[in-house]
């Protein structure tokens, strides 16, 4: 009578809990997402706010807000789209708002050239809050604690600039259910490869 494999057996067994427990993961994810987007949209609403100066997670997302820019430390530039619907470089200004604290971040615009110089020197900016752009790895960003800097993207934009578009719902990711059937059919592939395996391995042999 062929031997059970053991030790095999209990490998892919934790490997299938583990898949199953992923996919009940994502289906946690996927509630709380729901009551987020609900947030947000409510955010649209609300009346103007003070820029927030310190991480505070994404509960502010989507309202508007406002800050003094004091000075203009420096620039980055990257992909984005104006809100007449053209494709560009967005390009967002590190402002200084004081002796201490962190950086404030402001879109003031969009330009076809990711070498454009703004000539915006600072000053009173109104717009929206969203997501400052972050160049974490995709799985540090799922697994690190730290809140998402956030970033103001100006109603007007900065000369030689057009207005950057408006974050919208649309914007925020909601591919939970997806990934939690992805990792439930992956438990039962698995699971069926292996008893499939089993069956062959039990099979006598001429």
């Amino acid at each position: 009578m062929p031997r059970f494999p053991l030790i095999p057996t209990i490998v892919v067994a934790l490997s299938v809990a583990a898949m199953i427990g992923l996919g009940i993961w994502q289906l946690q994810r996927r509630a709380e997402k729901l009551d987020a987007l609900k947030l947000y949209a409510a955010n649209f609403d609300k009346p103007e706010m003070a820029f927030p100066r310190l991480p505070v997670g994404d509960r502010y997302l989507f309202r508007r807000a406002s800050a003094f820019c004091l000075q203009v430390v420096g620039w980055q530039s990257q992909g984005g789209r104006a809100a007449n619907g053209t494709n560009g470089y967005r390009h967002v200004a590190q402002c200084r708002t004081g002796a201490e604290g962190p950086v404030l971040l402001v879109d003031m615009g969009v330009a076809p050239d990711p070498k454009f110089q703004p000539v915006w020197q600072g000053g009173q900016v109104t717009g929206t809050i969203t997501h400052a752009p972050d160049h974490r790895p995709l799985l540090a960003g799922l697994f690190d604690g730290e809140p998402k800097h956030l970033m103001l993207i100006s109603a007007n934009a900065a000369p030689g600039l057009a207005p950057t578009a408006k974050p919208d719902l649309s914007s925020v990711p909601n591919n939970h259910l997806s990934y939690a059937v992805q990792w439930f059919l992956f438990a039962l592939v698995a699971s069926v490869i292996y008893l499939l395996a089993l069956k062959w391995r039990q099979k006598p042999k001429p």
